[in-house]
C-alpha cells in the first residue's frame, strides 16, 4: 500500500530491534478490554473544540487527492474540529511511527502497517486502541469482507496474526498486477507462459520489458511473490504469512519461484541495475512510455493515469494453464488506528468512519483509488474498469494472497533483503529459501 507492500533505514532495524515498551499480556488484555468499553459513538458537533493529529502516508497522486477531499469535508462539517495533518512518506512513516506513538505527544490517528513489524509490534507494547466498539456502533463489519477486517487484527498481546482485537481499517483495496502500454501490447497475454515469451520478444527488440527498481528493497517482494503464486499453492503462503505452520518457506515450490526470479533478471529483463534504482522512478519511466510492462501496485493509478490515459491496462499475472483461477498478491492500504495516548479517541473514531462510509468510497472511485470498502460506485477509465473486474474475481475466487513481509517483527528487512541478494546473484535460490526459513524460525519457534 500500501503502497506499501519501502526500504527501512538503518535506524528501524534499530527500532525493531529495541521492541516496543508496554506490559505483559495480561496487563495488555485488562487494558484493551478496558478500552473497548470506554469507546462510544460520539456527536463530533457537541464535542467542543478539538485537534486531531493524524499522520498518514497518503502522498501520491489519487491517494493524496481523496484525503484531502474527505479531511475538508469533515472540517466544513464539523468545524469544531481542527486536523493537523503530517503527511510522511511510506519510508518516514515506518521509520519514525513507533517512537512517535509511543511519546508523551503521541498522535491521535495514525497509519499503522498491517503484520507483524509494525501493528503487531504497537499491539504488544499496548500502543494502538482496539476498535471493536466503533465496529459495532458504526457498522463496519458490514463495511468490509472478513478476510479484510482480520488483516488488521490482533490478539491483545501481539502473539496472534489475523484473529483477535481489531485495530484498524483500511480505505483502498490493493493489487499487485502487471500494468502494460496498449500501444505495444495489443492483449493480455492468457498464460505465464505467453507472459514469458512476450518478455524475451520486447528484450529481443532492444526494449526493457519490465521497468523496475529495488533500491528502496519493497518493490523485489512484490516481483517474488508474483512469480511465487505460479509456482506455491495459496494456502501455503498464507500458512507461512500468519505463522499457523505448514511447510515453511524451504520448499521446491519456492527454490522454483526464485529460479525464475532470478532468471528473468539474468536475462534483463528489468531495469538495468534495478538494485539502483528507486521504485517509483522505475514505474514512472514506464508511464512516459518507456516500455512495455511494469508489475506493480494498484495504488500507482492515478499517476500513471495523469500520463498514459486510456492507453493504461491492467492484468492479473495469469496461471501456467489458460483459464485457471487467479492469485494475486493484494490485501488493503495501511490501515487508520487511533493511538492508546489519544485524548480524543472517540471523535477520532468518527474521523476514521467517516473516511471509510459510503460517500467515502465514492471519493476513492472518483480519484482512481480501489476501495476496500463495498460500494456500488464504479470507475469510468478503462484501466480503472480493469482493476474493479480484477478485485471482484480476486474477492469471488478467494485468490488474494498476503505481504510476505508481515510474517515476523523483522521480516520486512530479512525478507527484502534476501530478494535483493538473490536478484543480484548473491544468493542461489537454494541458498535463498533456507536463509529465509531460517529468519522465519527465529521467530515462530518462540511463539
Amino acid at each position: 500500500m500500501t503502497a506499501r507492500w519501502i526500504a527501512l533505514l538503518a535506524a528501524l532495524a534499530v527500532l525493531a530491534g529495541c521492541g516496543t515498551p508496554g506490559g505483559d499480556s495480561g496487563d495488555n488484555t485488562k487494558k484493551a478490554d478496558e478500552a473497548k468499553k470506554n469507546s462510544a459513538k460520539v456527536d463530533v458537533a457537541k464535542a467542543g473544540n478539538v485537534t486531531l493529529t493524524v499522520w498518514d502516508q497518503e502522498v501520491r497522486g489519487g491517494q493524496a487527492a481523496q484525503v484531502k477531499r474527505l479531511n475538508a469535508a469533515f472540517r466544513a462539517k464539523y468545524p469544531n474540529v481542527k486536523i493537523n495533518r503530517v503527511a510522511k512518506s511510506f519510508t518516514n512513516l515506518k521509520t519514525t511511527l513507533k517512537l512517535a506513538v509511543s511519546s508523551n505527544k503521541a498522535p491521535d490517528v495514525v497509519e499503522a502497517n498491517q503484520g507483524r513489524p509494525d501493528m503487531g509490534q504497537m499491539v504488544k507494547g499496548g500502543l494502538l486502541k482496539p476498535l471493536d466498539a466503533y465496529a459495532d456502533a458504526y457498522g463496519w463489519k458490514d463495511r468490509w469482507s472478513k478476510t479484510l477486517l482480520d488483516l488488521n487484527r490482533f490478539s491483545a498481546d501481539g502473539k496472534t496474526f489475523g484473529a483477535g482485537n481489531l485495530y484498524g481499517v483500511s480505505q483502498q483495496g490493493e493489487i499487485v498486477g502487471v500494468f502494460y502500454n496498449r500501444d505495444m501490447v495489443s492483449s493480455p497475454p492468457k498464460t505465464f507462459g505467453e507472459f514469458e515469451q512476450m518478455l524475451a520478444k520486447f528484450k529481443a527488440e532492444g526494449k526493457v520489458p519490465i521497468a523496475f527498481g529495488n533500491l528502496d528493497k519493497f518493490g523485489g517482494i512484490h516481483e517474488f511473490q508474483t512469480i511465487q503464486n505460479q509456482f506455491a499453492n495459496k494456502e501455503d503462503v498464507r500458512d507461512f504469512v500468519f505463522a499457523r505452520g505448514g511447510d515453511g518457506f524451504d520448499t521446491i515450490e519456492n527454490r522454483n519461484a526464485a529460479a525464475k526470479l532470478q532468471e528473468w533478471a539474468d536475462r534483463g529483463y528489468f531495469t538495468p541495475d534495478f538494485n539502483g534504482v528507486g521504485y517509483d522512478p522505475a514505474w514512472q519511466r514506464f508511464a512516459k512510455g518507456k516500455g512495455p510492462f511494469t508489475i506493480a501496485g494498484t495504488w500507482i493509478t492515478n499517476d500513471a493515469v495523469s500520463t498514459l490515459g486510456d492507453k493504461l491496462g491492467f492484468f492479473l499475472m495469469p496461471g501456467r494453464e489458460e483459464g485457471a483461477k487467479p492469485t494475486s498478491l493484494g490485501g488493503e492500504s495501511l490501515p487508520w488506528a487511533i493511538t492508546s495516548k489519544s485524548k480524543h479517541a472517540d471523535v477520532a473514531g468518527a474521523y476514521i468512519d467517516f473516511l471509510t462510509n459510503a460517500d467515502a468510497a465514492r471519493v476513492q472511485v472518483e480519484t482512481d483509488n480501489l476501495p476496500a470498502m463495498k460500494t456500488d460506485a464504479q470507475p469510468t477509465t478503462p484501466v480503472g474498469k480493469e482493476i474493479f473486474a480484477a478485485w471482484k474475481q480476486l474477492n469471488e475466487t478467494d485468490g488474494l494472497t498476503p505481504y510476505m513481509d508481515y510474517a515476523t517483527p523483522t521480516f520486512y528487512d530479512d525478507f527484502s533483503g534476501a530478494v535483493q541478494r538473490l536478484m543480484g546473484d548473491k544468493l542461489t535460490p537454494n541458498a535463498f529459501t533456507k536463509s529465509v526459513q531460517q529468519d522465519y524460525a527465529q521467530f515462530t519457534d518462540k511463539l
